[in-house]
């Protein structure tokens, strides 16, 4: 979170303190905010001794209207008969429950003046626990509807009876056989895409290399709703097929080079005394020898081998929906492996070398690498590139 996010949290709790230290449950009963009226009398009256009448009559009226509007709502949303409904019915008496629990270890609450608040209480636990299953009842009721679909086919019906038969958790954990229904939705409702290689380059592809193309994980790709694989697995049917197609697998040439060439520079070595026309040291103002840098100038004559080879594979990445046999997606594919090598050694002053030059004294010639290595070293870098690509076609399925 930035330093500014920061700043505006805090700004707004301070202001929501504000809000609430300067606001009395009264006037937060008058205007109808009665759970906020009860949460703040209740609050500031908790472990008070000395009980203020406006805080307990403020409580004890925004309860009892609080408790009012609720039970009529409810028994409204009964009377219209709509399944539907039991969700809301549901919540509301949870809201009369907790706002009874609230209350309770304040009672009895009387003020330092002798007021008693008088508080009515619901016989609400049978009439939750009615609701919660009629509640349940409509959600399973919805979801077996879905899992119709889903079973034709359809993924978005499946992943609509998963929510479905999720929300009935915050109900009932065991509820029928909500759990074994719910794997057999996200089952249903799983995208399953397979990941192969083909080999559609003039070349005969090295086993090892095919191998290690073949050896792309894809597991970190996976999501709720899709799952991927590179191979066929028994019991899974495929909705889409990656296919890592290989057009291009090229090795060029040992090369090796070699030239000479002369590095120089000119620097100071040591110093010479100015003389006069006697062929006596000059002196300056203080009396001290005048000096002047000596120049000269340095050479040194370089010979050096450079040797390169490098490995290309090119391809595209297809992705394909197995209903309609649709081509849905396609992205280039290109990795390159670069072996080079700098063998150099001089002759004359070394301190004429230039840095980039110094650094290759002394490297030996190097046996190149076999074109089956080196193209192991491009499978290797084109191996993340497939996954970029991969990750973004998910927005397909």
């Amino acid at each position: 979170m930035t330093r500014k996010n920061n700043l505006l949290l805090i700004g707004v709790i301070a202001l929501a303190l504000g809000f609430t230290s300067c606001t009395s449950p009264q006037k937060l009963v008058d205007s109808g905010d009665y759970d906020t009226a009860i949460q703040l009398a209740a609050r500031r009256l908790a472990g008070q001794k000395n009980k203020k009448a406006k805080l307990v009559l403020a409580l004890e009226e925004g309860f009892a209207k609080a408790t009012e509007r609720d039970m009529r709502l409810a028994e409204r949303l009964r009377r219209q008969g709509e399944p539907e409904n039991w969700v809301q019915i549901n919540d509301i008496y949870r809201r009369v429950r907790n706002r009874q629990e609230r209350v309770a270890p304040l009672l009895p609450l009387i003020s330092k003046e002798g007021i008693k608040a008088n508080f009515q209480f619901v016989k609400v636990d049978e009439l939750e626990y009615e609701s919660r299953q009629k509640a349940a009842d409509y959600l399973y009721a919805r979801a077996a509807n879905w899992m119709e679909d889903a079973r034709r086919g359809d993924k978005q019906a499946a992943r609509r009876a998963y929510e479905e038969l999720d929300k009935i958790d915050q109900y009932f954990k065991d509820y029928k056989d909500k759990n074994r229904l719910k794997q057999t939705a996200h089952d249903l409702g799983t995208t399953n895409i397979l990941v192969r290689l083909e080999n559609n380059s003039r070349a005969l592809m090295p086993a090892t290399l095919e191998r290690e193309i073949r050896r792309i994980s894809v597991r970190d790709l996976n999501s709720f709703w899709q799952a991927y694989y590179t191979e066929k697995a028994q019991g899974i049917d495929f909705d889409y097929e990656v296919v890592m197609s290989i057009n291009g697998l090229e090795v060029g040439p040992n090369v090796i080079k070699e030239r000479e060439f002369e590095e120089a520079k000119e620097i100071e070595d040591g110093f010479d005394y100015v003389l006069d026309k006697k062929g006596n040291v000059m002196k300056d103002s203080l009396g001290n020898d005048i000096k002047v840098p000596r120049k000269v100038f340095i050479r040194a004559q370089v010979f050096e081998t450079y040797q390169t080879k490098v490995a290309s594979i090119s391809g595209r990445l297809e992705f394909y929906d197995l209903e309609t046999r649709e081509l849905v997606d396609t992205r280039p594919l290109a990795a390159d492996a670069v072996f080079e090598n700098y063998a150099s050694t001089f002759r004359g002053d070394k301190r004429a070398l230039q840095p980039e030059t110094l650094k290759r004294i002394g490297n030996r010639p190097l046996p190149f690498p076999t074109d089956e290595a080196l193209l192991l070293t491009a499978a290797e870098r084109l191996k993340p590139v497939i996954k970029d690509h991969i990750a973004g076609t998910r927005r397909l399925i």
